[in-house]
C-alpha cells in the first residue's frame, strides 16, 4: 500500500504540481524511498526468519518471542524511515540539476549506492534461499527415513517447497532487478516514462508477495482465518508441518 502511494505521490508532485515546492518534492521522494526500502527489507526479514526456523528448529519458538519479533519489525521500519529522510538530509540535487538521477531529487551517486545495496541484499536473499532448500531437503530425507514414508510423498513435499521459494525469488527478481540496473546506468536525461514503467513492477511486487505467501504458507493462512472469522479450520490443526511450508 505504501509503495503504491509513494509512487503515486511522487508522480503527482513532479508532474501535476507546477512548479512543485521543494518540501513537497523531497517529501514525495522520501516516502517512495521509505516504502520501497520497507518492501525489500520485509522480504529479507521473512527470508531470514524462514532460514532460522529451519536452522534452529528446536529452539526457534522459544527464542523468537512476540516481543523480540515486534522489536525487530520496529527496528526495520525505523531503518526504512531513516532511508526516507535521506533526501531531506542532503541526498538531493535541488541545487545542482545536472547531478540528478532518474530518482529525482536523489543524486546519481546516491542512487547508485541504493541500487548496489539492493543488489547485495538480493544476493544475500538468494544465498539464504539456497541454504533453506538444502536444509529442507535434508530434513525431508530424515523424516522419510524415521517414519518410513513413501519416497514419492517426500519428494512431492520437497518439490512444493522448492517451487514456492523459486516463485518468491523469481517474482522478486523480475520486479526489482530491471529497475535497480536502470538506476545504475541511466540519468535524469532519460525519458521519464522509462523510469515509471520500471518502477511500477517494483511497486506491484508488494501486491504479489502477500498473495504468494497467503496461498503457499499455512502459518499466514491461519493468521488470515483468525483475522477474518476468528477461527481456524480443523484441517490446519491436524496438518503436519512439512518442508514446503517455508
Amino acid at each position: 500500500l505504501l509503495a503504491g502511494l509513494g509512487l503515486v505521490a511522487n508522480f503527482a508532485v513532479r508532474y501535476l504540481l507546477r512548479p512543485p515546492s521543494e518540501a513537497a518534492e523531497l517529501g514525495a521522494a522520501g516516502l517512495l524511498l521509505a516504502a520501497f526500502s520497507a518492501s525489500v527489507c520485509s522480504l529479507l526479514a521473512i527470508t531470514v526468519d524462514r532460514y532460522l526456523s529451519l536452522y534452529n528448529a528446536l529452539t526457534y519458538h522459544s527464542e523468537r518471542t512476540l516481543g523480540f519479533t515486534c522489536a525487530m519489525v520496529l527496528l526495520m521500519w525505523l531503518l526504512c524511515l531513516g532511508v526516507g529522510l535521506l533526501p531531506l538530509l542532503g541526498w538531493n540535487c535541488l541545487r545542482d540539476q545536472s547531478a540528478c538521477s532518474i530518482l529525482r531529487p536523489v543524486t546519481k551517486d546516491n542512487a547508485a549506492v541504493l541500487a548496489v545495496t539492493f543488489l547485495l541484499l538480493f544476493a544475500l536473499m538468494m544465498q539464504l534461499y539456497l541454504q533453506i532448500c538444502k536444509i529442507a531437503f535434508r530434513h525431508a530425507q530424515q523424516i522419510a527415513v524415521q517414519h518410513q514414508f513413501i519416497a514419492t510423498a517426500q519428494a512431492t513435499s520437497t518439490r512444493k517447497g522448492l517451487s514456492t521459494l523459486s516463485l518468491i525469488l523469481g517474482t522478486f527478481a523480475l520486479c526489482w532487478i530491471p529497475f535497480a540496473i536502470y538506476s545504475l546506468v541511466a540519468d535524469s536525461s532519460y525519458p521519464v516514462v522509462y523510469t515509471y514503467s520500471l518502477a511500477l513492477p517494483a511497486t506491484c511486487n508488494s501486491l504479489i508477495n502477500p498473495i504468494i505467501y497467503a496461498f503457499r504458507n499455512p502459518d499466514i493462512q491461519k493468521s488470515l482465518w483468525l483475522a477474518c472469522c476468528g477461527c481456524i479450520p480443523s484441517t490446519f490443526s491436524s496438518r503436519p508441518r512439512t518442508s514446503s511450508d517455508v
